[in-house]
């Protein structure tokens, strides 16, 4: 018997939860998560200003064989992101404009492929999402057996089927379908820490009282030399 496999059924998080960490983005919710569940910083969007999220349809490909993908099309629902990667190594051209139109109309939210994409131009003006570790014109078969919605590993993170996959300009970021609520309460909080922040810098108040850095760099042994007044506040007095 092979130990390929396409599991059609996965439980997906409430499409409330996606949609909330698709408005918090991938930062807020990587540091809600514990600082985890970031994928390679070398796995990059080939478009700007897009922000994704939804349950991962994981692939596990032959390299040069994107025969997986289209098998996973088969599985996708509205809202969902794939997630390929391969069984060593590749930077072929997995995917192209022929599968986005393909997974567009399955309604797919966008790609995430540890391998090549192609087509980029097309992918642009198409407006379908995509990050990937290379751009390659170099093309693909379809010939070898992989699996849809097991377990995989890309850009170095575990991924499950049915985790959340937020994706953005700073990069792709898991959060484990158990988990997704209780992440994007605390990126709710954060983000809304940070805006009390943000008001305070923009009135000038500095990073170093905001956070209580002085006493840091008094700890860690820095030292101010130098006219005390050359900074605001008589900040320049040795400590």
């Amino acid at each position: 018997m092979s130990g390929h496999v396409i599991v059609t059924t996965i439980e997906r998080p409430e499409p409330a939860v996606v949609a909330g960490l698709r408005s918090v983005g991938a930062a807020a919710a990587h540091e809600a998560a514990g600082r985890t569940g970031l994928v390679s910083p070398g796995i990059r969007p080939i478009q700007q200003g897009v922000t994704i999220a939804g349950p991962a349809v994981t692939v596990l490909s032959h390299p040069g064989d994107n025969l997986m993908v289209h098998a996973a099309v088969e599985v996708c629902r509205p809202g969902d992101v794939l997630v390929v990667t391969t069984m060593s190594p590749s930077t072929d051209g997995m995917f192209g404009e022929l599968l986005a139109t393909s997974v567009m109309a399955r309604g797919v939210a966008g790609i995430v492929v540890d391998a090549g994409v192609r087509d980029v131009a097309d992918l642009r003006r198409m407006g379908f999402p995509a990050w990937s570790r290379a751009i390659s014109a170099q093309g693909t078969v379809k010939a070898s057996a992989g699996s849809v919605n097991t377990e995989v590993v890309c850009g170095g993170q575990l991924i499950t089927p049915g985790d959340v996959i937020v994706a953005d300009d700073d990069g792709v970021m898991c959060v484990p379908r158990a988990d997704a609520a209780g992440v994007l309460d605390r990126a709710r909080a954060r983000l809304a820490n940070e805006e009390d922040k943000r008001k305070k810098l923009a009135d000038g108040v500095l990073g170093l009282d905001l956070y209580g850095l002085r006493d840091v760099l008094t700890r860690l042994g820095v030292r101010y030399a130098g006219d005390p007044s050359a900074t605001g506040g008589g900040a320049g007095r040795a400590r």
